[in-house]
């Protein structure tokens, strides 16, 4: 799935993602009010908390070989190296990508969004 599926804007200029996606609908007169209007509406939910989870794999173990995993253990998963990881938000598959380094801390880059039927 590619970002013209999503009819999402080109991003690749450092643009706004706000701004690119309301000029596309309203001249550039009525972009600052059509912003703020959406960024009001969308205020009370802001502060709502979710929880995002980048699954890299999973496996089955018994209880009694989860017992025996001490530091250096290898623990084999479903998933190979360098295949896409999953993003979870709230429990729901929303997304795929890929695990980064920055600054010496991991992270993932978004590769694809999943849309509902997609899941």
């Amino acid at each position: 799935m590619s970002t013209n599926d999503l009819n999402l804007p080109d991003l690749a200029g450092g643009g706004d993602p706000g701004r690119a996606m309301l000029t596309q609908h309203a001249g550039q007169s009525e972009v600052g009010d059509m912003r703020d209007k959406v960024a009001a509406d969308l205020k009370p939910v802001f502060d709502v908390p979710v929880s995002v989870q980048a699954v890299i794999g999973r496996t089955t173990i018994e209880v009694s070989d989860l017992l025996r995993l001490g530091p250096g253990s290898v623990l084999e998963l479903d998933r190979r190296v360098g295949e896409a990881i999953d993003i979870y938000v709230n429990s729901r598959l929303v997304a795929r990508g890929e695990v980064v380094v920055v600054d010496d801390r991991l992270g993932v880059t978004m590769t694809e969004i999943i849309k509902n039927s997609d899941a």
